[in-house]
């Protein structure tokens, strides 16, 4: 691995991501300060304990001085913020966080996994098996994962796994994250237009993924979902000594209400549901085949595989209930998901749950993309919070044009916390499912709580 830098200093130290890094480059003898106008937990936290939560939150372009090697920009930075404007005055290298992880990884072979869903799921995948047969690699992973204690991991491993987003790498870098890791190993799981506000058009964001399967080099190999349209056509592109490896839903059954995957003549057991999974699955065997793992090994590591934080994660259950968390936002996303949910209880009543709260979700050209996403549910709640929309300065849109937008005229859509909680907790919860589906927190909802509460009513 590249030497680190002695001293760096990043500017929105609280992100998701970034806040891994910085304690990682700390634990690994590096001199490490940041700044944030605000972090969220669980960063905090996490920040604090290492110590490197900032003092005060704000901006401070006196902490910017000449002994800096390095300071790291997060996307969350706007192009006026005065400590990176007091960076480039005084001609300090300035990287975003995927030129900085591609600088300490140009020596080894990149695994870039990309697409609009799926993506944490499938990274989370190829880490647990390397883990299972104790492989040396490095990591980048966009949530919390059972068993890992970082999101981000640095050494002199041979190959890094590198969770590859679409979005912009800053305020001054308009490029796609996912272009700046120069991947050896790039896979696509899937494309359905999101952020809106950066990607206009359907057809500015599904370019993106052709750039990122064309800069696939010679000798390198792409992995494509063939059962997602977009990705398929861009995977099939004929590409000079380019290994194109499509794939499909791994078969699968559910036995007494317990997913097995079908591989020879075994039923093998696994603690994931849903057919966007068993895509998933798919994607990390091929994935890990480049780097050595057989089909043999990969089913006998992937049972023991619990999933990604906020990926379906069970918040509570007894005999007749369950609650699940899930960060879908994106129509695809939710879509999966509900529909992951009905088919792993048939025989219960579901109650989906989605809050609006991304810029594109909260967008009135982009709405009606969520046409349909959560017709599996025998019950569909949208909650929408004026307080986001105002926050994001965004225009309203109408409660008529939100239940339009859904396709499905019983739909219920709330805007207060207080509203939304009060009718959660009057339902009849037996033989009834609560799927909440978000990339916030519904207005600060305690849903342990809740959770207790609704599992106690029954």
């Amino acid at each position: 691995m590249k030497p680190l830098p002695k001293r760096s200093h990043f500017i929105a130290i609280g992100g998701s991501v970034m806040h891994s890094l910085a304690i990682t480059l700390k634990n690994m003898g590096s001199q490490v300060s940041g700044s944030d106008d605000d972090i969220f937990e669980p960063s905090k936290t996490l920040l604090d304990n290492a110590g490197l939560l900032p003092k005060v939150p704000g901006w401070f372009p006196e902490k910017i001085s000449k002994d800096l090697d390095a300071v790291i920009l997060g996307m969350h930075a706007r192009a006026d913020n005065p400590e990176l404007l007091k960076a480039q005055e005084l001609g300090i290298p300035i990287y975003s966080f995927p030129e900085f992880i591609t600088l300490l990884s140009e020596n080894k072979q990149r695994v870039v996994v990309s697409g609009s869903h799926g993506k944490t799921t499938i990274t989370a995948m190829i880490i647990h098996v390397l883990n299972y047969f104790h492989r040396e690699f490095d990591f980048v992973i966009g949530a919390n994962v059972p068993g890992l204690d970082t999101r981000v991991k640095l050494s002199d491993a041979p190959v890094i796994i590198i969770e590859g987003d679409e979005y912009l790498c800053s305020a001054i870098d308009p490029t796609p994250k996912f272009l700046k890791y120069k991947h050896h190993i790039g896979l696509i799981s899937g494309i359905s237009w999101d952020h809106i506000n950066v990607f206009p058009t359907e057809d500015d964001y599904v370019k993106q993924f052709d750039f990122f399967a064309d800069a696939t080099p010679k000798a390198g190999c792409l992995v494509f979902c063939d059962e997602d349209p977009l990705a398929s056509i861009i995977g099939n592109k004929e590409r000079e000594d380019v290994l194109a490896i499509p794939y499909k839903t791994h078969p699968f059954t559910i036995e007494d209400g317990t997913p097995c995957l079908q591989f020879k003549n075994e039923l093998i057991q696994i603690k994931v549901f849903g057919k966007h999974n068993m895509q998933n699955i798919s994607a990390a065997k091929e994935v890990l085949k480049r780097l050595g793992v057989s089909e043999e090994m990969f089913f006998q590591a992937i049972p023991s595989f619990e999933g990604a934080s906020q990926r379906l994660e069970l918040f509570a259950e007894n005999s007749i209930s369950a609650i699940y968390k899930d960060y879908a936002h994106a129509p695809s996303k939710v879509q999966a998901t509900v529909r992951a949910m009905r088919e792993q209880y048939p025989n219960r009543e579901l109650l989906a749950c989605l809050e609006l709260h991304t810029f594109s979700s909260l967008n009135p050209e982009f709405i009606n993309q969520y046409e349909g996403t959560m017709k599996p549910a025998n019950m569909a709640v949208v909650f929408y919070n004026p307080e986001a929309v105002a926050q994001k300065k965004m225009t309203p849109i109408p409660l008529d044009d939100i239940k339009k937008a859904f396709g499905q005229s019983l739909i219920k859509v709330f805007t207060e916390r207080e509203n939304l909680e009060h009718f959660l907790r009057n339902q009849n919860w037996k033989h009834k499912n609560l799927l909440l589906m978000t990339s916030g927190n519904f207005q600060k909802l305690d849903m342990e709580a809740l959770s207790a509460d609704i599992l106690k009513s029954i």
